[in-house]
């Protein structure tokens, strides 16, 4: 540690070394685990600084007493500044992990009593353990999650951008190719850190893998990876390109998060790169270190993050700050989203990556943000302008609306409206009563369907074909039909004022219609508003199908 107060503080604590010997007992093991002891002992030093200034308790001892509970939680506030007026705290992380801290000095006094066969020590630290259950989280905890929740709330979610990535690969492609051949000419410490450096962060990148569990590789992991054939039972499963791959790309299996044991792919060029670095290990001064990534003349290991951090920076990517190991695990797995990915995939793509499927379902889905902004701010403008029928039995992704099209509801409610259809018919047009405008759009959607189409000229050929039914008879009584063609003139005259209606998947009004029959110069004389806006409602639904 950094020789201070605190670790001054520490070291005249008995509990708090005992809490360090506890936590390193179990993971001795793991190199990258004691920076977590350190901090946790150094955390518990800053509280007990703090309490002896502000409380009458001057040991980690007393912290563990019932009467003291509320001395306790004094401390902890002051040490991570929590505001009263506010109700927040200004290290909220470090409260729930001094928390955490006060619950292992309470388990060592515990343990202590029980070899002591102290009991009243023992119904001490039981009692704080209740005054624990029943007031932290009131005090401490509720507020401390509040405010960390708040301040992820509108914090952008940052994700590499796929041309940076690309950017990124290039960049370290050129890399280990000049640092290959400067460690192959000059052996030095210098050229062989280099080159572990760019293969590690290759590694990290080309596997969206956790930083730590790739940094974290074992020499002994990597030189006895599983060489052997493709077993020829199995590749009768396997597509051509798939035995292909098969035989292209390398595989170990290293210890991940929890103690899971994920695997990494190695591409040629890594393998080329790992092997000349297992080589010259004697010749470079690394030593007896047991990690494969390891930094000349010391024990421990390369750090991915910084050797991410430092590519992303050099290689001109425009948001260097979006590369670290959990953005880009993030990336994969929420674009992973737009593929159609069944359960069985999705299960072995997560396995892959380390999750749990449950989490990889509820945390690595499209941004919310992007979605509630792109499909149902959709709906909410439906409702706004009144046309949530007008999508009846579509889905999200199949509803076509603008917030352009709020200008013109009125004259669409206006075209829609019963009233109309009665003044229609008192002016010489033709007469439909609600019931017959079904019928015929039923009619209209079977008869006037264009498929397949995607160009407005391909549209064009194929609405010439296309038949109108008119009901050329006003009684009520008949029900026979008139077929009438619509010609290239129509269709151009109908396009050339309501083409952003078709495109938009907006049906034109009453209004809309005799304006786009008024311009055409005649070329609409022989169609009423009605037939118009079938047409244009037709090819609405068949460029919707294409």
């Amino acid at each position: 540690m950094t020789q201070d107060n605190i670790t001054q503080a520490i070291k005249e604590d008995s509990h708090i070394l005992k809490v360090g010997e506890k936590m390193y007992n179990r993971q001795r093991q793991t190199a990258s685990q004691h920076n977590n002891i350190r901090q946790i002992m150094r955390g518990l030093g800053r509280l007990l600084i703090q309490g002896r200034r502000v409380t009458p308790l001057k040991k980690m001892e007393d912290y563990i007493h019932p009467k003291n509970f509320h001395h306790v939680i004094r401390a902890v506030k002051k040490v991570t500044g929590f505001n009263e007026n506010g109700n927040k705290f200004d290290k909220p992380t470090f409260a729930t992990k001094l928390g955490q801290s006060v619950q292992r000095v309470a388990d060592i006094i515990e343990a202590e009593a029980l070899a002591s066969q102290n009991n009243d020590k023992k119904v001490l630290v039981q009692e704080f353990r209740r005054m624990y259950c029943l007031t932290w989280n009131e005090m401490i905890s509720s507020a401390a999650y509040r405010t960390l929740e708040e301040k992820k709330w509108n914090k952008p979610k940052l994700i590499p951008l796929a041309d940076d990535v690309k950017r990124m690969h290039m960049c370290m492609a050129v890399r280990q190719k000049d640092y290959n051949e400067q460690l192959l000419n000059h052996k030095t410490p210098k050229n062989w850190s280099n080159l572990a450096k760019v293969t590690l962060a290759q590694v990290i990148l080309f596997n969206r893998r956790r930083e730590g569990e790739v940094s974290n590789m074992k020499l002994e992991t990597y030189v006895g990876r599983d060489r052997s054939p493709l077993n020829k039972d199995v590749a009768e499963a396997l597509s051509e390109v798939e035995k292909k791959l098969c035989q292209h790309f390398e595989r170990v299996e290293i210890r991940g998060k929890r103690g899971r044991r994920v695997p990494i792919i190695l591409t040629p060029t890594m393998v080329q790169s790992l092997d000349l670095m297992v080589k010259e290990r004697s010749s470079c001064g690394v030593g007896n270190n047991s990690f494969l990534f390891a930094r000349p003349g010391y024990d421990s290991r390369q750090r991915g993050s910084d050797c991410i951090r430092e590519l992303a920076r050099s290689c001109g990517a425009h948001k260097p700050e979006a590369f670290s190991s959990t953005k880009l695990r993030r990336q994969v797995a929420t674009l992973s989203r737009v593929l159609n990915l069944n359960d069985s995939e999705q299960d072995l793509f997560a396995d892959f990556l380390g999750h749990d499927i449950r989490v990889h379902r509820k945390f690595y889905r499209l941004p919310e943000g992007t979605l509630q902004l792109a499909k149902i701010s959709k709906v909410l403008m439906a409702c706004e302008q009144g046309r949530l029928a007008d999508f009846k039995g579509k889905g999200l992704d199949q509803i076509s609306i603008t917030p352009h099209d709020g200008s013109h509801v009125i004259e669409e409610s206006s075209g829609m409206s019963s009233e109309d259809d009665v003044k229609a018919d008192s002016t010489g047009g033709t007469s439909m009563t609600q019931n017959q405008e079904e019928h015929h759009n039923l009619q209209l959607d079977d008869e006037q369907r264009v498929e397949g189409k995607t160009t407005v000229t391909e549209i064009k050929k194929v609405a010439v074909e296309q038949e109108l039914v008119v009901d050329s008879c006003s009684s009520k009584a008949t029900n026979k039909t008139t077929k009438i063609k619509w010609s290239l003139d129509e269709v151009q005259a109908v396009e050339m004022s309501l083409l952003t209606h078709i495109r938009t998947g907006r049906t034109p009004g009453k209004v809309d219609c005799e304006r786009c029959i008024a311009a055409a110069d005649g070329a609409l004389s022989a169609r009423d508003w009605r037939a118009v806006k079938f047409y244009v409602r037709n090819r609405i639904v068949s460029e919707s199908r294409l």
